[in-house]
């Protein structure tokens, strides 16, 4: 009797053992939102709890739903023994469903059932830009001349959890988004305006997910001098400043010479020398590029930029910039644009 009590404790060990193994190896949602704003991009984790990343599951989302995640292939954190899967969705203006999950792994099959996130609706401002975000920051901006009666702001954006693919602003001439670039959480863009020469400084709100309130973000419109931005005298009348910088260079270069012809000290030849190489590459024109009759001008040195304008007629011009199939030039008088590699003349 005793003997058979010691076989069935065995067995009672075994099987709670086993339990707590399955138990362990179990997929759950570890955070799955109840709520989410209109547009608003969310994240949905699953934990894998004593996985240790052997596993290597393969997850797959039901294919029937409409409703998938901007990414197959999830954000992977290892936090112990445990394995985190982050997806991220984006939300519209109806309730979300998360589909069926169906998991494959190494210790089998598993699934997890769908979810209803619900939607909630974002007390509107005319400031919002549209985009709900964990944090956005303006890494740079750039401020040029549109036409005559306007300048173009373009904005180069970091942001994460972000909807920046809808940002925009209201009573503005045009905007749009260039050049998106999203990886899982953060997402990289860059947003141009256009706006009315009165116009001083771009203020805008975008709505804070983590804090729920709307952040301020400011950038003053203000144009950069051309010709020092450019090294290159698109401005016939030579501020002060750039004066000031000419002449003391001239007479460096003349006092460091004199001094070498009387002291005969190589010391005095080689400041000259430098000061004089410094006085070419401040004051060298740029190179002069010929433009194609009928060239598109680009906002923006990227494939999917929106075109400012046409050229009407052969262009010839100063070289301003380069960027991968791209050159900058201006085409009028304070109309500064990019245009590409093939629309230069063969000549």
């Amino acid at each position: 009797m005793q003997h058979l009590r010691s076989v069935w404790l065995f067995i009672g060990f075994i099987l709670a053992y086993t339990t707590l193994l399955s138990a362990q190896n179990e997929y759950k949602y570890s955070y799955m939102p109840k709520k989410v704003y209109e547009n608003q991009l969310f994240a949905v984790t699953i934990i894998a709890p004593g996985e240790e990343g052997k596993s290597n599951p393969q997850f797959t989302f039901d294919s029937s739903s409409e409703t998938q995640p901007l990414f197959k292939k999830p954000l992977t954190v290892q936090n112990g023994p445990d394995s985190f899967y982050t997806f991220y969705f984006k939300a519209s203006n109806v309730d979300i469903r998360i589909p069926k999950l169906f998991i494959s792994s190494g210790n089998g099959e598993d699934s997890l059932e769908s979810k209803t996130i619900f939607i909630k609706t974002l007390k509107q401002r005319e400031d919002f830009c549209q985009v709900l975000a964990a944090d956005m920051k303006l890494k740079n901006s750039q401020v040029s001349n549109y036409d005559e009666k306007s300048h173009i702001v373009t904005l180069s954006i970091e942001a994460f959890e972000a909807n920046l693919e809808d940002m925009q602003l209201t009573n503005v001439q045009e905007a749009g988004v260039e050049n998106l670039n999203r990886n899982n959480a953060k997402v990289e863009a860059e947003f141009y305006v256009v706006l009315p020469l009165e116009e001083k400084v771009l203020k805008f709100t975008y709505f804070n997910t983590i804090k729920k309130q709307y952040v301020f973000l400011e950038v003053p419109v203000v144009v950069a001098d051309a010709s020092v931005t450019t090294q290159s005298d698109l401005n016939p009348k030579e501020d002060s400043f750039e004066k000031l910088k000419k002449y003391t260079l001239i007479s460096l270069v003349a006092f460091f010479l004199i001094m070498f012809l009387f002291r005969r000290d190589f010391f005095y030849l080689v400041f000259g020398v430098v000061s004089f190489i410094t006085l070419l590459t401040l004051y060298i024109p740029h190179k002069k590029i010929c433009v194609k009759q009928g060239a598109s001008l680009y906002i923006l040195p990227t494939q999917t930029s929106t075109v400012s304008t046409q050229i009407d007629q052969e262009l010839d011009t100063m070289l301003l910039g380069e960027r991968k199939g791209f050159q900058k030039v201006e085409y009028k008088e304070g109309i500064i644009g990019w245009i590409k590699n093939e629309d230069l003349c063969n000549n």
